[in-house]
């Protein structure tokens, strides 16, 4: 019974997190953008933007420039977050690829970089008072449950150890629809209902600011209102 509802669970999980994010995705990229904004000074090309979303993207840019501190908490989780997500591959891959097999020991300390940024931005929200009055209960809640997943992972990595591969061969077969007993360590449990719990609510909490960014009218459009009229396409069909 324990292997069938979590096999049904992350099923659940999996379709709601790929059908609700394709869905925001398609509902940012179908929202027109009738004013030209973005943010000055801003590149005045197309390859400039594209520099600059990288830039924002890989380094947070603009949030070096205004807040050095809480850029290295940010810098520290999702840094550390990128590298543990690319080391779980391991339990989704056979035979594992040779880069993955490489970040191992890597993706172990990540894991430490990722709870002390994501503890650095919960203080944040409380003892820094502006913070604290524009934060709603879902800006805490987001980030204590990526610090119990965090949390939850390091328990099973160095205080009760779990077989990794009956994980393993637990993932690999809910992939071809071959269920394969799941262990039934606390720890683990608790770690994979975190998970399915965030890849549920992921398309409808304010964690889509990851694909969101990308159609952020005041980072992907060129700095050219003087050169180029800006005219979205439903408004262009009506000066026809």
């Amino acid at each position: 019974m324990l292997t069938i509802f979590y096999a049904v669970l992350f099923y659940v999980a999996t379709l709601t997190f790929v059908g609700g994010l394709a869905l925001r995705i398609y509902q940012y990229a179908t929202t027109p953008a009738p004013l030209k904004i973005p943010t000055t000074p801003g590149p005045t090309t197309r390859t400039g933007v594209v520099f600059r979303m990288f830039r924002e993207v890989a380094f947070f840019e603009s949030l070096f420039k205004s807040n050095k501190w809480i850029w290295v908490f940010s810098a520290l989780f999702h840094a550390g977050l990128l590298l543990v997500v690319l080391r779980h591959l391991r339990y989704f891959t056979q035979p594992v690829w040779f880069w993955v097999e490489l970040i191992q020991p890597i993706g172990i300390y990540a894991g430490f970089a990722m709870l002390i940024g994501l503890i650095g931005l919960f203080i944040r929200r409380i003892v820094v008072a502006m913070v604290r009055y524009i934060s709603s209960p879902s800006d805490y809640l987001m980030l204590l449950l990526l610090i119990f997943i965090g949390i939850s992972g390091a328990m099973m990595k160095f205080v009760s150890p779990v077989d990794v591969v009956a994980v393993k061969q637990f993932f690999l077969g809910l992939m071809v629809f071959d269920w394969k007993p799941l262990p039934s360590d606390f720890p683990l449990l608790v770690h994979l209902s975190l998970v399915a719990l965030l890849m549920i609510i992921f398309p409808f909490s304010k964690l889509l600011h990851a694909p969101g960014i990308f159609f952020s009218p005041t980072r992907y459009q060129v700095d050219n209102p003087r050169e180029k009229r800006h005219i979205v396409a439903w408004a262009a069909d009506l000066e026809k």
